[in-house]
């Protein structure tokens, strides 16, 4: 209850915020999600000013069996004035509201879920260094605290292609095949990427395979698998 009524003791600078490089392949990742539900992307899928988070906030989200967010994940002192864990979402730039554009761990404690899993398609959401910022016990403990049941986190850095790629395989899999668990389709996912998965330069070229653990092995499922 302390985490969840304590601000951050410092302001956030949104300027810094801004500058953190887009992800271009989210959108497709977000997207292909949703299709693979049969949920119609424009009304369940929030890209640009619409991902920001006053939406995150004001959204009946215990309505939601997979909630995914596919952007930066930050621990405390990657941004000026970031005390605690947060997942950046769209800048004040952006959405041209007040919001400072992170949800941070106490952020998310106030939420109210009842996700069968949370994806954290984002670097270093399970990361266990920096000030203040424990493994699950930062983001994922609080989103598990807010009513989600698993969640999927990375432990490193990860490709944004690659995990786009793991992703839509990922649910893709699961939705055609209901009778594995979590843990099995992931897995499935994974051995796809191994398998037949390459990323192409502009041009078409193969530049190279997916089957390095670097692309596929950051992400790990915890809770109710």
């Amino acid at each position: 209850e302390r985490l969840r009524s304590s601000p951050n003791t410092r302001a956030v600078n949104s300027a810094t915020l801004a500058k953190l490089p887009r992800l271009y392949d989210t959108a497709a990742e977000l997207k292909s999600v949703a299709r693979s539900f049969n949920v119609d992307p424009a009304r369940h899928v929030y890209l640009g000013s619409r991902a920001d988070e006053g939406t995150v906030k004001s959204l009946d989200l215990g309505a939601y069996r997979v909630i995914s967010f596919a952007t930066h994940g930050l621990v405390a002192g990657d941004l000026d004035g970031l005390d605690e864990p947060a997942l950046a979402l769209s800048a004040p730039e952006v959405t041209g509201n007040s919001e400072d554009g992170l949800l941070t761990m106490s952020e998310i404690l106030g939420l109210r879920l009842n996700a069968e899993w949370t994806v954290l398609s984002a670097c270093n959401t399970a990361a266990a260094d920096g000030e203040g910022a424990e493994a699950v016990s930062g983001l994922g403990r609080a989103f598990f605290y807010a009513g989600s049941r698993a969640l999927l986190v990375s432990n490193w850095p990860v490709h944004s292609a690659a995990t786009t790629a793991l992703m839509t395989t990922l649910f893709r899999t699961q939705a055609e095949h209901v009778q594995l668990s979590r843990a099995q389709a992931l897995q499935n996912a994974r051995k796809t990427l191994i398998d037949q998965s390459v990323y192409k330069n502009p041009k078409g070229r193969v530049v190279f395979s997916y089957a390095h653990p670097l692309f596929w092995a950051p992400f790990t499922l915890i809770g109710d698998g």
